[in-house]
């Protein structure tokens, strides 16, 4: 089957936005992105043209394919744009009233009638997105994972009245087009990766908080000690505290698990706007990234 999906439109041009605009521009799709306002689109589609620099410089594209996903997409601060898409999907900031009335928005603006909206929500439910419109049908969690243009896994989330025929339009189109993994996950806070991965941050951020070992060492222990890439410290900082934290509270809130409670630590962190790499510093610091 062959995804009959070829104009995308994506809400947010932040880190993730900017990622899944990317991957379906070098794909050969009409792209259009969506930002607040005029200058929050120059800034994404800067962050996009760096990204694709990037890969020209590393080898991993040549000048002719940047050249050609720039000329397949356009950045605009009037969501009105988005009208004719087949498939929009959403990437602003990880909280639930922004995104259901964002998801009403969509709902009132995009025409094509069996057009996909999708979330790349990492915690909220997919239910409650749907809801917010008259076609939850037609309403799908497809959550990439950061770095977009890189990691190749993307899990798909129907809710209850998510259509076979959605969920089906919705994976061909991952797939084939995008050339990304799929596994398929309930509608239930954190899906599969991050039901997994939260608890163990959520864990080495306690073990600090409490002195048990500093956090170079509990990074290091887990990238020598278990090879893993990066340490839980360092992981968190790269998603960026603010989301591990709002993850972290839209999981306690489904299932009123300890574990799942975001430590004061963190709380305390975000309050003083150390967010990890995207402010400079963490649990760690970052040299030239603020």
């Amino acid at each position: 089957m062959t995804s009959d999906i070829r104009r995308v439109g994506v809400v947010g041009c932040g880190l993730m936005g900017a990622g899944i605009a990317e991957v379906c521009a070098r794909a050969g799709l009409d792209v259009v992105v969506h930002e607040v306002t005029p200058a929050a689109a120059e800034a994404g589609r800067a962050r996009i043209t760096a990204s694709l620099e990037r890969g020209v410089r590393r080898g991993k594209l040549t000048g002719a394919d940047r050249d050609a996903a720039l000329d397949g997409l356009r950045v605009t601060s009037e969501l009105g744009e988005l009208a004719d898409r087949d498939l929009v999907v959403e990437a602003a900031t990880e909280n639930e009233k922004v995104k259901t009335e964002l998801f009403a928005a969509l709902d009132r603006i995009v025409a094509r009638k069996d057009a996909v909206l999708a979330s790349n929500t990492s915690s909220l439910p997919v239910m409650k997105l749907g809801m917010a419109t008259t076609r939850p049908h037609q309403v799908i969690g497809v959550h990439f994972f950061n770095p977009v243009p890189v990691l190749e896994l993307v899990e798909i989330v129907p809710s209850l009245l998510t259509s076979p025929q959605t969920q089906l339009r919705a994976e061909e189109f991952v797939t084939s087009v995008l050339d990304k993994k799929v596994i398929r996950a309930q509608d239930r806070a954190g899906f599969v990766v991050n039901a997994l991965l939260v608890p163990y941050l959520l864990s080495a951020i306690r073990m600090l908080e409490s002195g048990h070992a500093s956090a170079d060492d509990i990074d290091t222990g887990m990238t020598l000690g278990c090879a893993h890439p990066l340490g839980p410290l360092s992981l968190a900082d790269l998603i960026g505290l603010d989301t591990l934290k709002a993850i972290a509270e839209a999981m306690y809130a489904d299932f009123k698990d300890p574990r799942h409670a975001p430590p004061p630590l963190l709380l305390r962190m975000v309050e003083a706007g150390l967010l990890g790499r995207k402010s400079g510093r963490g649990f760690h610091e970052y040299a030239g990234t603020t």
